[in-house]
Parts: structure tokens; C-alpha cells; sequence
């Protein structure tokens, strides 16, 4: 073969590497590949650095609880299967089986491995208002635990905790706003005699 023949054949397979390169081009067109404005799935987590929840300028804890509603707590319950179980002597999965939760000493499920942010809280009491601050920011309680799920809505813990209260050998009754008030003057008592 001469040179000739050799520069055709160069030519040749360079016009295909750039026609190659234009078509991929060409063909990536129709797609938009700019970035999105919003995620496509967002978990709510609410964005607070003290373990207290804010407070609401709506009702009190005490009274959402007092018109909290089980079978809407059930419906809620159904974000929570992922990762927990609620039946009594049920399995862990990634979260502890919740069954007798309200009232059980914290880190105190058998066979459940809990991050050391957990086991920090000692032995603390998971109480109706614990629990509420748990579920609004679980990493406002115990910074750097596995559990990264919030529910946001007040009146959807109310109910979620009146739906998980159902679940216990020796129910804790739910609070109401006469228990919460009596409770605040014993607090107010304490903090009194204690000055």
C-alpha cells in the first residue's frame, strides 16, 4: 500500500471517531441534564440544636394528647413499619419493637443494639412528652442516633402516641391538661422550696 492509500485509511477512521463524537452529542440533546430545583424525596427533619421542642403558639401538649385520636395514630403508624414492630414479644428491625415503650426505661430492649447517643440518655423513662420530643427531632434528644425520621405535625404525635399508649401490658393513662397543670405547680413547688 502507498502513502496515499494509508492516508485514506487514517482519514477514514478519524471521520468516524468524530462522527461518533457527534452523534453522542446529538443524541444527548433531547435530555435536559440541569440540576433539579427541589430533591426528589425529602425526610423531615426538624432543624433545632437543644433537646426542648419549640413551642407552639397553638395548644399545649396536654391538649393535643386530650384530643388525640388512636385510629388516626394507626395511619401514621404505617411510616414507622419500616423500621419498628409493635407487637408484643415482636422482632427488632432496624429500630426497637415499641411494645410497652411509653413508661420503659430508655435503651432497655433485649437484643437491640442501640447507638451510643441513646445509650447516653441513662436511665431516662420514655414519658407521652419524651417521646413527643423524640419524634419531632430524634437528633435533638440524642445527637447522632440512627433514627433520622421526624413527624413535624404536633396533633400527628398526639395521635401516633395515643395509637402506641394501646400497646402495653400496664398502659400509662394519656395526659391531660388537668394532670399537666397539676404537675407544673408541683414542679413550681420544688423549684420554690428548693430556692
Amino acid at each position: 500500500m502507498d502513502s496515499f492509500e494509508w492516508n485514506k485509511v487514517f482519514a477514514a477512521v478519524i471521520a468516524s471517531v468524530l462522527m461518533i463524537m457527534v452523534l453522542g452529542i446529538v443524541a444527548e440533546m433531547p435530555f435536559h441534564h440541569a440540576e433539579q430545583d427541589k430533591p426528589a424525596f425529602t425526610v423531615e427533619v426538624a432543624e433545632q440544636t437543644s433537646t426542648e421542642v419549640a413551642a407552639d403558639a397553638g395548644p399545649s401538649f396536654a391538649e393535643m394528647m386530650a384530643v388525640a385520636d388512636a385510629d388516626r395514630g394507626a395511619k401514621q403508624w404505617k411510616k414507622c413499619t419500616a423500621c419498628h414492630t409493635i407487637e408484643k414479644g415482636g422482632a427488632n428491625k432496624t429500630g426497637p419493637n415499641l411494645y410497652g415503650v411509653v413508661g420503659r426505661t430508655v435503651a432497655a430492649v433485649d437484643g437491640f443494639r442501640y447507638s451510643s447517643a441513646v445509650e447516653a440518655l441513662g436511665t431516662s423513662v420514655w414519658t407521652y412528652e419524651l417521646l413527643d420530643q423524640w419524634l419531632a427531632n430524634p437528633q435533638a434528644v440524642a445527637k447522632g442516633s440512627k433514627m433520622v425520621f421526624a413527624v413535624s405535625k404536633a396533633n400527628q404525635r398526639a395521635d401516633l402516641l395515643a395509637y402506641l399508649a394501646g400497646f402495653s401490658d400496664a398502659p400509662v393513662p394519656l395526659p391531660t391538661p388537668e394532670t399537666a397543670m397539676e404537675e407544673a405547680v408541683v414542679e413550681n413547688v420544688e423549684a420554690a422550696a428548693g430556692n
